[in-house]
């Protein structure tokens, strides 16, 4: 099976070329990329814990799915691919905003992302994937962002940038 690809993209989330993935972490190049926030009617998250195996940030805890769009993919077809390839559900999505970041990782790599935040409902339990997540949870908001200030080398790098984001975005939108 040949490498995934990412979409390089300039600051204006125009494609400008495509890439290995593993090329553009190594490179750290500007590429898109997206992250699902799963909430429930108690206004928690559904957090994923990375699978152990993963080769990067294994067994930290990250927003419930995030991984990148395929060429000719829309932000909402790939968040759902993906929610349904990692969590084993679907539900209705919708894109809230997009910014970038750049995030190093311990092994080398950096993640340069122009990242499409989207939230989605969901009250069930998901039937996660192993080989992507190890486990699961709901979390308050609130507590999340309290147990990410106490214990922030749980969470993925990308997550506590992408949290903040969301989080101050929640506060402004009264979503």
């Amino acid at each position: 099976m040949t490498e995934e690809r990412v979409i390089l993209v300039n600051e204006q989330d125009e494609q400008i070329g495509l890439m290995p993935k593993m090329e553009a972490h190594e490179k750290a190049l500007l590429h898109r990329a997206f992250s699902v926030f799963v909430l429930n009617t108690n206004n928690e998250i559904m957090l994923q814990q990375r699978a152990a195996q993963k080769y990067h940030s294994p067994l930290l805890w990250t927003n419930t799915t995030c991984s990148h769009q395929r060429e000719g993919e829309s932000n909402i077809e790939a968040g759902t691919r993906r929610l349904k390839e990692e969590m084993g559900f679907t539900t209705e999505l919708k894109e809230l905003f997009s910014f970038i970041y750049k995030a190093p990782f311990d092994n080398g790599l950096t993640e340069h992302e122009l990242d499409h935040v989207m939230i989605g409902y969901y009250n069930d339990a998901p039937n996660i994937n192993t080989e992507e997540a190890e486990s699961w949870k709901w979390m308050s908001i609130d507590a999340v962002k309290e147990d990410m200030q106490a214990n922030p080398e749980i969470y993925t790098v990308w997550f506590r940038i992408i949290f903040d984001e969301f989080y101050h975005f929640l506060e402004d939108h009264k979503i």
